[in-house]
């Protein structure tokens, strides 16, 4: 018979292991956009190749990328493991975005760049809110680089500014008349 009170249920030891089981899917979650929001950007570079959104994508696209490989070191730090399931899921889910309906059949949209790039600044300030997270538990948990993550905030703060303004460049191509 189990005779646990309920201040057993909560001891400081089951409360750690809850937590770092908590974080665990916290972050593989945001690997799973990262995983998505990295392959966007690169299908958009690709996508676009030769014009001047490709060229201003390229290094977002490589930061994006980045920083997705830093969160997996981070999750490595922290013992968490990497749930391959859910970074196939957000591959799943990033092609299926492909599929959306955006009034045209065979060839692109021109409101697709519009969308992507939509796309691309939530999940971008998706990615600024788990640095965020990281850094406030950085402060009790020295296996965390509270120095990196001030950094990585920084850059993810002008990726979405940059995202916001190449969005901004998309609304007359996309959706004003002739």
């Amino acid at each position: 018979m189990n005779h646990r009170t309920r201040s057993d249920a909560h001891s400081p030891a089951r409360t750690h292991h809850t937590g770092a089981s908590l974080l665990g899917v916290y972050l593989n979650d945001h690997l799973a956009g990262a995983t998505g929001g990295a392959e966007r950007a690169r299908h958009m570079t690709r996508s676009h190749r030769g014009t001047d959104l490709a060229a201003a994508m390229e290094p977002i696209s490589d930061e994006i990328t980045e920083d997705r490989a830093i969160l997996i070191e981070i999750m490595e730090r922290l013992d968490i493991p990497v749930r391959h399931y859910k970074i196939y899921a957000g591959r799943v889910a990033e092609r299926a975005g492909r599929l959306k309906s955006n009034g045209r059949l065979v060839r692109r949209s021109p409101l697709s760049p519009l969308l992507e790039l939509e796309a691309l600044r939530v999940g971008v300030e998706g990615k600024a809110a788990v640095w965020q997270t990281l850094r406030d538990l950085a402060d009790d948990e020295d296996r965390i680089d509270p120095d990196l993550l001030d950094s990585l905030l920084e850059r993810a703060r002008r990726q979405q500014g940059a995202l916001e303004e190449l969005r901004r460049r998309q609304i007359g191509p996309a959706l004003r008349t002739a």
